[in-house]
């Protein structure tokens, strides 16, 4: 499938750290947990540090496969802790636990992964393949975001941080020819 990319540079972009294409080893896969593209624009472009710069992926897919990139892949982006420095994050737009993520009524995540989102991830994962020559490595956000917090309903349970892309994620087909080994805590 080729893939068009609309580059919708975030404001802050030039206050991110640049990085060589050697540095990237790794994708990581989320989902904005957010109705629709123009609500996760709205996300990505509060400032959250004191540098000026927010939390952003570098690509987000809308459900109809649109795919823009909010930050240049070169640039290290906010979407990840402890891992920014070497990976890419692609946001899939997708209601996850949207709007109680912290509910611990509400921790299913039921919104499945429309084919033509997952078209243009796959189409995106091998153009990365061939612009970054170290990349190797795909997790998802939950895996590397393992923390929990107390429930905005109840306290005294816990519940996980990030949940993203979660169950309705199709892991095999999205991996399927495109290079990429699943993250595990060994691999790095």
């Amino acid at each position: 499938m080729p893939l068009t990319i609309i580059e919708h540079p975030l404001p802050y972009v030039s206050l991110l750290p640049e990085r060589p294409v050697e540095a990237v080893d790794m994708v990581v896969i989320h989902c904005t947990e957010l109705p629709d593209l123009a609500l996760a624009r709205e996300y990505g472009e509060r400032v959250l540090y004191e540098s000026g710069a927010g939390a952003s992926g570098h690509y987000y897919i809308d459900r109809d496969g649109s795919t823009y990139q909010y930050v240049p892949a070169t640039r290290v982006a906010h979407h990840v802790r402890g891992h920014n420095p070497h990976s890419i994050g692609i946001e899939l737009v997708n209601l996850g636990r949207y709007p109680d993520w912290w509910d611990s009524r509400r921790q299913t995540m039921t919104e499945p992964y429309p084919p033509a989102q997952l078209a243009a991830l796959r189409a995106l994962l091998e153009q990365l393949r061939q612009e970054f020559p170290r990349l190797r490595l795909i997790a998802g956000h939950e895996q590397l975001d393992t923390d929990r917090m107390p429930a905005s309903d109840d306290p005294t349970r816990d519940v996980p941080r990030k949940l993203d892309p979660g169950p309705m994620f199709p892991w095999s087909e999205v991996l399927e020819g495109s290079g990429l080994t699943r993250w595990t805590p060994s691999s790095g």
